[in-house]
């Protein structure tokens, strides 16, 4: 049996969860804590984070925890099976911080959600691909013309997608898109019921090494493939010394990973589901380092902004730049 199987029973209940009972609901469950970060006086952070990346890390190491014990905080972890999830789970009330691609938090800007981007990790283009079956005689993204291409619509993939086909001259409307989170997506692709999938690691890893899954395209010379680290705004406002602590144990987690990759390939294994040899495949592509969001960031989001703007993926123009972090 694969050592995804268990991976994919998680993820894909989990995205059930998330489309049959909302957001909403999640933040129902968790209002309380949110009455206390309105009045300034955390004594809960809540962090969304997905099967893979830093949060993991930091939440098996417990870190984080320890340093906040001495001021009376607590910790609660949320999972989200991928970043768009996780957005509509900050939209609503349910948590305060997370990570997610570079794609996600366009989406949730241009839909209202209100948040700041807080600091992110350097590019990692090497870290999500497109890709097909072993088998397939498809070889490059120019003959993905008329195919069924699957991925999880919103996500940091998302725009790899456009800009892969952009440098095939080739238009987003020459694929069937189908949108699926990434277990679904996964069965389609094993099944044969898509043709290319693209994807981020480590499921980008896990597919490779178990199905030998060929790569026509990976974000080299088309985006940068950086992780950010995200707050509602009203949290940052009102706590913004608990967010230099959250990024400084962060990037101190950060800088032991990588330096110590198998590890942190072992720690993650039982979590995620998957074999430590695929972790290290996918941990060997990941940059590290927790950085302040530059100018120059945003100035790459807004690039991203336009060109789903032009593409009628998003409903109206947007300034990144108002999702800045301005603190004292």
């Amino acid at each position: 049996m694969s050592d995804y199987s268990s991976d994919e029973k998680h993820a894909a209940s989990a995205n059930r969860r998330m489309l049959l009972k909302g957001a909403g609901a999640l933040a129902a469950s968790l209002v309380l804590p949110a009455a206390a970060f309105a009045q300034g006086d955390a004594k809960t952070l809540r962090i969304g984070y997905q099967k893979y990346g830093n949060f993991v890390v930091l939440k098996a190491r417990g870190t984080l925890e320890k340093r906040l014990a001495p001021q009376g905080v607590t910790v609660q972890w949320l999972e989200f099976p991928a970043g768009p999830q996780l957005l509509e789970g900050l939209n609503a009330g349910a948590v305060d911080v997370g990570t997610v691609g570079e794609t996600p938090p366009i989406f949730a800007q241009a839909a209202g959600v209100d948040f700041v981007y807080i600091g992110n990790e350097p590019p990692a283009p090497h870290g999500e691909a497109v890709v097909v079956p072993e088998k397939s005689p498809i070889k490059t993204v120019a003959e993905l013309r008329g195919k069924k291409v699957a991925f999880n619509k919103g996500s940091n993939v998302h725009y790899l997608l456009v800009k892969a086909l952009q440098q095939a001259k080739l238009t987003y409307a020459d694929i069937q898109p189908v949108y699926l989170a990434p277990a679904d997506a996964r069965a389609a692709f094993v099944q044969g019921s898509v043709d290319a999938w693209v994807i981020w690691d480590p499921y980008l890893a896990a597919i490779e090494r178990q199905a030998n899954a060929r790569v026509i395209a990976n974000g080299e010379g088309l985006v940068r493939n950086t992780q950010y680290y995200l707050s509602a705004r009203k949290f940052a406002t009102a706590q913004p010394q608990l967010l230099r602590e959250l990024l400084a144990e962060l990037d101190s987690v950060d800088k032991w990973g990588r330096d110590n990759v198998p590890e942190v390939a072992r720690l993650l294994s039982p979590l995620v589901g998957l074999e430590a040899p695929t972790l290290e495949v996918a941990l060997k592509r990941t940059a590290y380092g927790v950085q302040p969001v530059t100018a120059e960031t945003l100035a790459y989001q807004q690039q991203i902004a336009d060109t789903f703007n032009e593409l009628k993926l998003i409903p109206k123009k947007l300034v990144v730049s108002d999702a800045r972090w301005v603190t004292a």
